[in-house]
């Protein structure tokens, strides 16, 4: 008998200035052993960033390219931006039994479920529309006008919220990050992923394999 891939898909979404990035680096250095996705994107680098690290910053024109080619396994449009995950580098971590992580909007999340129905997603809330205004204008990387885009569009993509198993509000950044890591512990231990990461003790145990059409 052979086992089904045991890695998990972890899904971390949120409107721009929520934390969703410092969380999922807090993750990272937490479960070293997780994977990260990392996504093309058409938008400038900001300070610090670095190609091939943080984001792969290519062109309007290399996106459309990459995309017709079926490179992408989603993609979005966001503030402005194009963002993508690649087929083949979440194709073969999957193949491999590697858990991984991604950071993508509400729009990926629906579009890699499609491929992955078994990823959790996970939504980073601000703690209040104004807490997230204030942290955009900390930030100190956009003019007060695009933060009042960012907040504007903040709202149409919380209402996205009820689409994702779970709902971390980031008003306590080290409570928050103690939050997503309990995330993913948890979800490393779900019956159909212990099955597929030790399907011979299952198996010497008679554990019956549950039809998920039954499952509610």
């Amino acid at each position: 008998m052979s086992a089904a891939h045991s890695g998990s898909i972890f899904v971390v979404a949120a409107p721009s200035g929520a934390g969703k990035t410092s969380l999922v680096q807090a993750l990272m250095n937490a479960r070293p052993e997780l994977r990260h996705s990392v996504s093309f994107t058409t938008r400038p680098p900001r300070p610090g960033e670095i190609h091939g690290r943080d984001y792969f910053f290519v062109d309007g024109e290399d996106f459309e390219r990459r995309r017709q080619a079926g490179e992408f396994l989603e993609w979005a449009l966001v503030h402005g931006n194009h963002y993508a995950t690649s087929r083949r580098w979440i194709d073969e971590q999957v193949a491999n039994d590697v858990d991984i992580v991604l950071e993508i909007d509400w729009q990926g999340a629906r579009q890699l479920r499609s491929h992955y129905p078994d990823a959790v997603g996970v939504f980073v809330l601000p703690p209040s529309i104004d807490e997230l205004h204030a942290r955009l204008l900390r930030r100190g990387q956009d003019s007060a006008e695009v933060v009042g885009r960012r907040v504007a569009a903040a709202r149409s993509e919380i209402a996205h919220a009820d689409e994702f198993e779970f709902v971390i509000i980031n008003q306590d950044f080290a409570n928050a990050a103690r939050d997503l890591v309990a995330v993913v512990d948890a979800a490393r231990l779900r019956r159909a992923k212990q099955r597929a990461r030790h399907f011979a003790l299952f198996d010497a145990f008679a554990i019956p394999s549950i039809d998920p059409s039954r499952s509610s």
